[in-house]
């Protein structure tokens, strides 16, 4: 039983990145005081939560239904993150100082969170070792998560400002590179279907 949570945690601690995923958090709730950033947190992690739970229980069935494949929502999840990207990079002087207040819900939640990596890993693991074992590993990375950004405000001072506006102009370049890379895979997908 242990042997089947260490290989179901760990794709999946890998496929969550929330250490990769910390400096997009930060970027995105930076200028927020205290109060509102525990509620984004929240928000994200509950969206997160449900979002994953019911892809496990339901996600092979709504792609079959809708006809969607893995690679059609890996595209999806990673054009998403690439305007999220390219947003960021181009227009962070012109976009508003005040987050918009979903920002929790999309784009922290999902597709950051809950992304095409986690939803697909998902349905993987649960296929090889069950949806019990993979549902126990998936609340505990959720926990992981949420632990992980309680922390980003001690990381934002241990930074300081232009640390971590430096940061997130970093590692919102990176975000276009995995984003393209996600897209790259689901075509690539696409592709050995036809």
């Amino acid at each position: 039983m242990l042997t089947n949570f260490v290989m179901t945690f760990i794709p999946l601690f890998v496929a969550f990145d929330a250490i990769g995923v910390l400096p997009i958090y930060m970027s995105l709730t930076e200028d927020m005081e205290v109060s509102a950033r525990s509620r984004i947190l929240r928000e994200s992690i509950i969206t997160a939560s449900v979002l994953t739970v019911l892809f496990l229980l339901v996600g092979k069935g709504i792609f079959i239904i809708l006809g969607i494949t893995i690679s059609d929502f890996q595209i999806a999840g990673g054009l998403i993150l690439l305007v999220i990207a390219i947003t960021d990079i181009i227009f962070a002087e012109q976009r508003s100082r005040k987050p918009h207040p979903s920002v929790g819900t999309v784009p922290i939640g999902t597709p950051l969170i809950a992304g095409p990596a986690s939803l697909t890993t998902l349905i993987m693991l649960s296929d090889i070792f069950g949806i019990s074992m993979t549902m126990l590993s998936l609340v505990v990375n959720i926990i992981i998560v949420w632990l992980i950004f309680s922390s980003a405000a001690r990381i934002i001072s241990f930074l300081g400002e232009g640390g971590a506006r430096a940061m997130s102009k970093v590692v919102s370049l990176f975000l276009a590179a995995i984003a393209v890379m996600i897209i790259r895979k689901g075509i690539e997908g696409t592709l050995k279907i036809y």
